[in-house]
């Protein structure tokens, strides 16, 4: 199989680096393009606290740090020779997950691409996977890398 479009999900970890070099290196080979998605998540911890003018500055800031993720990430494929497109989406009361399999769809990608930090134990109950949840859901084969190391707990 030839794959034509790869969704990259990208945050601002090393975990999510290790997926774009990977998916970087899959573009490299086969002159694929990447689509670049970054997740902004819209769940007040206390909105009761917050005015609407302070969550919108809250929102605003977490868009803004979405778009910085993309746009590096973007100058760093393209240095590279490849191609890619970026996507920004936000969600609210979503798992990013949910929105992730909902984007290969949208963006007609033929893999997915991603980071996992491989939590197990109690840190992967207490904070769920969604790199787990994606392989379960995906309509698309999926491609978890692995941080350097096994994240314990």
């Amino acid at each position: 199989m030839t794959y034509r479009r790869v969704l990259v999900p990208l945050d601002d970890s090393p975990t999510a680096q290790r997926g774009l070099a990977e998916a970087l290196a899959l573009a490299r080979d086969l002159r694929c393009t990447l689509v670049l998605l970054h997740v902004v998540e819209l769940v007040p911890v206390m909105p009761e606290v917050a005015t609407a003018e302070a969550w919108e500055a809250i929102r605003e800031g977490m868009q803004a740090n979405g778009r910085r993720v993309l746009d590096d990430a973007a100058r760093q494929v393209r240095g590279a020779g490849a191609v890619c497109e970026t996507v920004l989406n936000d969600i609210d009361a979503r798992r990013p997950a949910d929105v992730i399999v909902e984007q290969a769809l949208a963006q007609r990608c033929d893999l997915i691409v991603m980071g996992t930090h491989g939590r197990r134990g109690l840190g992967r109950a207490l904070l769920g996977s969604d790199a787990e949840l994606v392989l379960r859901q995906s309509p698309v084969p999926v491609l978890l890398v692995r941080s350097a190391a096994p994240a314990k707990g």
